[in-house]
């Protein structure tokens, strides 16, 4: 078949991967094995795809707490990540991170942040470095269009638009800020209008179609490449669940998911692929091949070892601390 038909086949891989994975772990928070918060992505598929497949080996990524999806986009293994939900050693982050705080540098992914906006800032640090050093990484940060409001995404997008940093600023923005409206928290229904008050590019579109967010997505990072500077893209798209596990979304109703549910990024690309003339058949069983990945993501992570205090200690804080081999004169001298 086509490379175009291939593309699009590896993505509906990749989404549905996802797709199973936060539904298993929204079972497994419900059955008591997952604690904290959890906050899934379901619904937002497209995005993480689009982007993962502009990247190159050597770029950095930042996300929100809402990060399984990228993380596993960008090559996580399901094991790696199920593993840090059930607060195991084997997570991504040995189990001492859990939902809100992935991390995998092998694969460019640096956090996972549960402060709102509070990444931004971080992320353009990261930009700065590359241009510093002129080692040719793009930075893609992404947040919710809550975060526009905070003082560390003006901050974040003041210094890359004087700097030309070679950075994309992501919003994803699923209509609900937690639990509020986007038109009770902005004046302005089109969020790129902000680009302009930093110097920078932006672009707005629809996420649900992870082909159009991989062409958009596209020109933005390879205008950061060329050293053109930053971009701020804002993505509408729609979370089918609620903030976190704890939200019932009743601020919402049931015929405005089910409207919204018809741009299912899963129900369109399975769909582009049978136009194309892949057979239903192959389809279910790319689908059986997943489930079967995820259960045994779901097995592995409820059978390793938990995370380990001597990890926090060696991690947390520096080994030095963490032994008592400095009193605390010399800790306040520090």
């Amino acid at each position: 078949m086509a490379s175009g038909v291939d593309e699009l086949r590896s993505q509906y891989r990749t989404m549905f991967t996802i797709r199973r994975f936060e539904e298993e772990s929204a079972r497994a928070y419900a059955m008591g094995k997952i604690g904290g918060f959890l906050h899934l992505y379901i619904g937002q598929e497209a995005i993480a795809v689009g982007v993962a497949e502009t990247l190159k080996d050597g770029d950095y990524v930042f996300q929100t707490y809402r990060d399984h999806g990228i993380a596993l986009a960008l090559g996580m293994e399901p094991k790696a990540a199920m593993a840090e939900l059930f607060g195991k050693d084997a997570g991504c982050s040995r189990g001492l991170g859990g939902s809100m705080h992935f991390f995998d540098v092998k694969n460019g992914f640096y956090g996972g942040w549960a402060i709102v906006g509070g990444h931004v800032a971080v992320a353009a640090g990261a930009a700065f470095k590359s241009k510093y050093e002129g080692s040719g990484e793009v930075t893609v940060c992404f947040f919710g269009e809550g975060a526009t409001n905070i003082g560390g995404f003006h901050e974040g997008l003041s210094l890359a638009g004087l700097w030309k940093l070679p950075i994309v600023f992501i919003c994803e923005n699923n209509q609900y800020a937690m639990g509020t409206p986007m038109e009770r928290t902005s004046p302005l229904d089109d969020l790129t209008k902000k680009a302009q008050g930093y110097g920078m590019a932006g672009d707005r579109f629809q996420g649900h179609d992870p082909s159009v967010v991989k062409e958009r997505v596209q020109q933005a990072v390879d205008r950061a490449r060329k050293g053109e500077g930053p971009t701020f893209i804002e993505i509408e798209t729609y979370r089918f669940r609620g903030h976190s596990m704890s939200d019932p979304a009743k601020y919402r109703s049931r015929s405005e998911l089910e409207e919204r549910k018809k741009k299912d990024p899963l129900v369109i690309v399975r769909g582009r692929l049978e136009e194309a003339g892949v057979k239903a058949e192959e389809l279910d069983a790319l689908e059986e091949e997943i489930e079967a990945e995820i259960d045994e993501a779901v097995k592995f992570a409820g059978e390793t070892e938990p995370a380990k205090e001597e990890v926090m200690w060696s991690t947390v804080l520096a080994p030095s601390f963490a032994l008592g081999e400095v009193d605390a004169q010399e800790a306040s001298d520090a």
